[in-house]
């Protein structure tokens, strides 16, 4: 029987929506104030759902002091308190809509964990604003 377990993070960064082969008219009318020169920042929340079966010697899917310890160093150490479109590779020519920042923590985590494990990235960029990716 599989069980899905979840870890909850959170890291704070900046960014600006901005796609460079727009005129700074298109950019305003699609992005608005996140399109601000200075940037803006958001307090993430990211959640990481994992699911496989449960190990019979350990009743566990995972230890989730693992499931942390992979948080903290593939997403945390790489973006809090960064500016995601300066100080990160990742975004150096992708923007960081939280669509593409749950896209990339979500690959990044893919590449850490067995394939008999299904994942799920959810970021809350806000309270009200969520995005989520399995892979799929």
């Amino acid at each position: 029987m599989k069980v899905t377990v979840c870890r909850k993070s959170h890291f704070n960064a900046a960014h600006r929506l901005y796609n460079p082969k727009w005129d700074m008219a298109q950019n305003d009318a699609v992005f608005g104030k996140c399109n601000n020169p200075n940037f803006h920042g958001h307090n993430y929340t990211i959640e990481v759902w994992l699911t496989g079966e449960v190990d019979p010697e350990t009743g566990m899917v995972i230890d989730l002091k693992i499931l942390k310890e992979l948080i903290e160093s593939e997403i945390e150490d790489r973006f809090d308190h960064k500016n995601l479109n300066l100080d990160t590779v990742e975004f150096k020519n992708l923007i960081p809509t939280a669509e593409n920042i749950c896209i990339v923590c979500w690959q990044l985590l893919r590449a850490k964990f067995d394939s008999k494990f299904q994942l799920k990235v959810r970021l809350y960029e806000t309270e009200r604003n969520i995005a989520e990716c399995d892979g799929n």
